[in-house]
């Protein structure tokens, strides 16, 4: 691009592939695997395992308090480990940009798998077996760093620039359907206690199910999870490279900032904290409140189980939308910030929805199963779906940082929005109303923000024009 034309010679590439490039739109020295999908279906899969795991008790806590004597307080210390094991992310993220992606998930899968045996140990006195499943959810939250937020680092090693946005949705987002999935696993595997009917072929005839009968089904959840977790450590040990032979792209063959100046760009870096905040106050806020929807739901007359099945859905239709948004996204280019903007615009309207036919003694509005079901579910689907398309404008606004340092600062954030939302309701929890206009808030909070937001592609300027 200087004022002198470059000669033949300079035009020339540094590296020959042994066969002639037949993709013209790709650069001659870069080459996409088929061995990517098998890469993005192994981490994949340790997402979904760490998500359904941390979730392994809420939709059973009435059977594990009749089985191990929890309290509700346990029940959400379980959930808590999640988020706390999140606290030591700068160390994985260090790890992830000095060592690769494959030292980071090899000691991430053994966190899991270490954390799945200990819970898994059938002790017969209560209070060490306690422990011992305490430890086990702690030593699972601890892969969330690296789970979290390598994503895009996969992508962008391992994809092709028009596959990129794809491939960082199924790996971000898989890892939210494992915990709606918990929601189905646990109750069809682990029936409740005596106090609960089971109705069979005859519609007079009723079971009742014993405390051991009980324990025996939870230890078959715990087993046949660790199972799974195992085969999937070993599966990565044996075959699990950091990247490929030769980079799918430029950019992923280009030269990245250190760990000590990638951290201080991002904080002094004002456009990126402006999108980071855009980014982690609603799907904080999200977090937060769907742990707490059927408490929120109780006072309009909507069950623990259809606040369940709300919840669900809510999580698999921001999956499914989400992976169809990240492909639309790869096939129109430059397109992230309208599609943040339009995705935000309905979260922002379905919410105000939602929180006002929650008040429909003031508001009127008709309150029906229909209208709660419609709208909160919709909630779900544009904020969850968003998190792959916020991930890649991250890495195209700060490139060239790293994209493992970029997402877990995110995710990070995220994280601790969250915890917060949690540490005041502990406070504030005899009504709940003030968090359906937290939700409400934070996403006009965030349409604002990306609003005003002044979007740019590096990564994508030097894919698509430095490799022409």
């Amino acid at each position: 691009m200087g004022a002198v034309e470059s000669t033949e010679g300079e035009r020339e590439p540094l590296l020959i592939p042994a066969q002639p490039a037949t993709n013209t739109t790709q650069p001659a020295f870069s080459r996409v695997y088929g061995r990517r999908w098998f890469v993005l279906t192994m981490f994949s899969l340790l997402a979904f395992m760490q998500g359904l795991v941390w979730n392994t008790w809420g939709p059973i806590q009435i059977s594990a308090k009749h089985v191990f004597e929890f309290s509700s307080t346990d029940i959400a210390v379980l959930v808590m480990w999640g988020p706390v094991g999140y606290m030591p992310w700068l160390l994985f993220i260090w790890l992830m940009d000095k060592k690769g992606l494959r030292a980071s998930l090899l000691l991430s899968a053994f966190f899991m798998v270490l954390g799945a045996a200990i819970r898994s140990v059938p002790l017969k006195d209560l209070h060490y077996r306690r422990w011992l499943i305490h430890g086990g959810q702690l030593l699972n939250g601890l892969a969330g760093p690296t789970i979290m937020s390598a994503g895009p680092l996969l992508s962008t090693t391992w994809f092709a620039p028009d596959q990129r946005a794809t491939a960082t949705a199924i790996a971000s987002l898989v890892g939210y359907l494992g915990s709606a999935c918990s929601f189905l696993i646990g109750p069809l595997a682990v029936p409740a206690p005596n106090d609960t009917e089971f109705r069979l072929l005859e519609p007079t005839s009723t079971i009742y199910w014993n405390q051991n009968h009980i324990g025996e089904r939870i230890q078959f959840v715990l087993y046949a999870e660790f199972g799974m977790i195992a085969a999937l450590f070993v599966a990565v040990l044996f075959y699990f490279p950091s990247r490929p032979p030769i980079p799918p792209s430029v950019a992923a063959a280009s030269q990245r900032l250190s760990y000590r100046s990638s951290i201080c760009r991002l904080l002094s870096n004002m456009r990126f904290l402006m999108i980071a905040l855009a980014y982690s106050v609603p799907t904080g806020v999200v977090a937060g409140w769907a742990g707490v929807l059927d408490m929120i739901l109780t006072p309009v007359q909507v069950s623990q189980v259809d606040a369940g099945w709300i919840g669900f859905w809510s999580i698999v239709g921001g999956c499914v939308f989400g992976v169809a948004m990240a492909r639309f996204a790869d096939y129109i280019r430059g397109m992230l910030k309208l599609i943040l903007v339009l995705m935000f615009a309905g979260a922002s309207l379905a919410a105000t929805w939602f929180t006002l036919t929650c008040l429909t003694r003031l508001t009127h509005l008709p309150s029906t199963k229909a209208t709660l079901y419609t709208s909160c579910i919709l909630v779900g689907i544009f904020i969850n779906s968003s998190v792959p398309i916020f991930l890649e404008l991250f890495i195209e606004t700060v490139y060239p940082v790293p994209e493992g340092i970029t997402c877990g600062v995110v995710t990070f954030l995220s994280n601790l929005f969250t915890g917060l939302l949690l540490f005041f309701l502990t406070f504030y929890f005899t009504e709940l109303s003030w968090l359906n206009w937290c939700l409400t808030g934070s996403c006009i909070f965030s349409l604002l923000l990306l609003l005003f937001f002044r979007e740019s592609y590096d990564r994508l300027y030097l894919d698509v024009f430095v490799s022409v």
